[in-house]
């Protein structure tokens, strides 16, 4: 396990308990390098959607477990927020949620000469993902070729 995984894991272990407390679902958590700078993101929902108030009450308690924990060495920036309409489909619950409802597929490497695909999400399972298309075509991908998986928005 990578150093940037081993963080996000402990980050998800920890904060876990703070978003339950106030009935919040973890969406997901990432530790990147942006520039010179690192972030610790943390993305919650609850039905109805996040708003800033819900961000700051998590953002302080965790900042108080973190600073007691003291688990990542380098200097970072802790973003709490939404993880937004477009975000990725990225854990099981997000597929399962996300079953016979439109999606987007993008591949790293064109498929017959695409690599953005929309479809309905009617099956998924660890490896693979199937989409039913808007000509009655299926297409299955392998997750391992899929660089984003969300749900389709056209606006």
């Amino acid at each position: 396990m990578s150093k940037r995984e081993e963080i996000e894991k402990k980050t998800e272990e920890l904060i876990t308990p703070i978003i339950e407390k106030h009935d919040f679902e973890l969406v997901d958590t990432e530790y990147i390098k942006e520039g010179s700078n690192w972030y610790l993101r943390v993305y919650i929902d609850k039905p109805g959607g996040i708003n800033i108030n819900d961000c700051e009450v998590v953002s302080r308690e965790f900042s108080e477990i973190v600073d007691e924990v003291d688990y990542i060495r380098e200097a970072y920036i802790l973003e709490v927020s939404s993880p937004g309409l477009l975000r990725p489909l990225k854990k099981e619950k997000d597929f399962k949620r996300s079953l016979g409802k439109e999606v987007e597929i993008h591949t790293y490497k064109a498929i017959n000469k695409e690599k953005e695909f929309y479809g309905i999400l009617t099956s998924y399972d660890n490896d693979s993902v199937t989409i039913l298309t808007e000509d009655g075509d299926e297409g299955t991908f392998k997750k391992e070729e899929i660089s984003l998986i969300r749900l389709a928005f056209h606006f």
